[in-house]
């Protein structure tokens, strides 16, 4: 059953994100429609429309092109349209986003992209599928930390942030404006620039907020050009001895008596909506898995499965993502799985409307309403985001239109990447059709360790000589295999002397009483290498 629960409209979106990251420079925020999803406008595959979508026309700033994107939109197709700012208003550009009905609005100058996708979906996750109706915290409704955040700043009449405990900025109040350019160099950034989280650690500032209970203030700098030149308080927000957080307020002078206790109170209210919303992402990241599995599994709920994720009757694409083989501790892996699944919910959900992504058994999986082509940009695009840090593999399974068709491309997908998680110096992206060779002999190594088989008589006397002696025929007879009998570029793969090489070789047949002239002996010593012995073979 979805969720009646009501999506954030553009004047919701408008009210909490404006004067600091958007501004509303043409059109109308009414009538409140719920903004059915946000998509990142693709001017070479241009991707389907949600009803009411939220366009980010990234890199969009001829007034020309602008206005034959809002052309070719149908009436209630598009809420509005996000341009960077300044946006480029000519007449053309009015008359078109007036014939279809859409506002444009403005993104501020160093704003990225990627952060005001992921407030929007903050903001528009209220909506997601199975969330039930919303409680009321405090007379607010529970886990909208923007609401929180406005009331908060009613209280002490001054712009607040909310900050988790990495200083990234969960949700900010209105009046923005009457704070310095530090708290507007925040907001843009949507986390404490480095060079402010380094003063206030060495001025002791966050040591003192995880120990005290009551509000901490932080002198401006004297140097203007700094930025930070209003004074500051904040406090920690906690649950037991849990730091969850804090509030940050920019203010003109210290807090009153009555103004204290206010932010003091409000802590308390802050943590329970803190807590909702931790609770809340675990409990959607929980159904989304569920769903997502049922649909990959293809059994009796997938079709089910599918309407709930708003993905039936779509051409998708599956993406498994992963870590490569790792010898870090499972719990740290999972943690890892875990951000880097929610983080590429947030990629998909920002580029391309009504995907899904869940961490289902250790592998992050994706369903994404696109072409093939397509998926691979979009999934070579999250790579370079995350950087080498985290450093995901993805395989990717073809387009699939039906069940048994994402069942099936689900299976590519795990093939691709067992082949990438398993191969050294393999690319960190793949489709099954790149890497089928390889998947085909890790395929026949399963069934020949399943079965017990044995390597050859002749491959069979070249381990034991070679356990027997420490020499390397194996390894020798493998390099020379892989390069066709070319002796310079085999013994040079093993950095030994052609002559030494050719002795090794000829070992290789007296022991193994081999006829490498027979093209059948040939092929069976290297399928037997690579299936039976591939870890006395030599590695790729």
């Amino acid at each position: 059953m979805s969720s009646s629960r009501p999506r954030a409209s553009l004047s919701r979106i408008v009210d909490d994100l404006g004067a600091t990251l958007l501004d509303l420079v043409h059109g109308d925020t009414e009538p409140a429609v719920g903004i059915g999803g946000v998509v990142i406008h693709d001017p070479v595959d241009a991707p389907p429309l949600p009803s009411h979508a939220l366009i980010l026309g990234v890199g969009l700033d001829d007034a020309e092109q602008i206005a034959d994107l809002l052309r070719s939109l149908r009436r209630g197709a598009a809420a509005a349209l996000v341009l960077r700012a300044p946006v480029p208003l000519t007449p053309a550009v009015r008359a078109a986003a007036d014939t279809a009905e859409v506002a444009l609005l403005g993104l501020s100058r160093g704003v990225p992209w990627a952060h005001l996708a992921a407030m929007l979906r903050s903001l528009l996750a209220e909506g997601d599928v199975g969330v039930a109706e919303p409680e009321s915290l405090g007379g607010l409704p529970s886990g909208d930390l923007f609401a929180v955040a406005n009331a908060v700043a009613a209280l002490l009449d001054a712009p607040i942030t909310i900050e988790d405990r990495n200083s990234r900025v969960l949700a900010f109040s209105g009046r923005q404006d009457e704070a310095d350019a530090s708290r507007v160099e925040t907001i843009l950034g949507r986390q404490v620039p480095e060079r402010f989280s380094r003063m206030l650690s060495e001025r002791g500032v966050f040591r003192e907020l995880h120990r005290s209970d009551r509000p901490v203030y932080i002198e401006p700098l004297p140097d203007r050009r700094s930025g930070l030149t209003m004074l500051r308080v904040a406090i920690a927000v906690r649950a037991g001895d849990q730091f969850l957080g804090s509030i940050w307020a920019a203010v003109s002078e210290p807090l009153s008596e009555e103004r204290t206790e206010a932010l003091t109170d409000a802590v308390k209210l802050v943590a329970l909506h803190l807590l909702r919303v931790r609770a809340g992402a675990d409990v959607q990241r929980r159904l989304r898995a569920d769903l997502l599995s049922s649909a990959l599994e293809g059994g009796a709920g997938a079709h089910d499965a599918l309407e709930r994720l708003g993905l039936a009757g779509r051409s998708l694409v599956v993406l498994a993502v992963a870590f490569r083989e790792s010898t870090a501790d499972g719990a740290i892996v999972a943690q890892e799985l875990e951000r880097v699944g929610d983080a590429l919910a947030v990629h998909l959900g920002a580029v391309q409307p009504r995907s899904a992504a869940a961490l289902v058994g250790g592998v992050v999986y994706g369903l994404v309403p696109a072409t093939e082509d397509s998926v691979v940009r979009i999934a070579t695009d999250f790579l370079h985001r995350v950087g080498d840090r985290m450093c995901p593999i993805i395989g990717l399974g073809p387009a699939a239109r039906d069940l048994a068709g994402i069942v099936h491309a689900r299976a590519c997908a795990d093939r691709a990447l067992r082949v990438l998680r398993e191969r050294r110096g393999a690319p960190r992206i793949a489709r099954l059709a790149d890497v089928q060779v390889e998947s085909l002999v890790l395929e026949l190594r399963d069934l020949a360790t399943a079965r017990g088989d044995r390597p050859g008589e002749s491959l069979e006397r070249l381990i034991s000589y070679d356990a027997r002696h420490r020499s390397n025929l194996v390894e020798t007879l493998h390099a020379w295999l892989d390069a066709f009998g070319d002796v310079a570029i085999a013994s040079d793969a093993l950095q030994v002397p052609a002559n030494t090489f050719r002795y090794r070789l000829r070992r290789a047949v007296e022991v193994g009483d081999l006829d490498l002239a027979d093209p059948a002996t040939r092929f069976g010593l290297q399928l037997q290498l690579r299936v039976l012995v591939p870890n006395r073979a030599r590695p790729d």
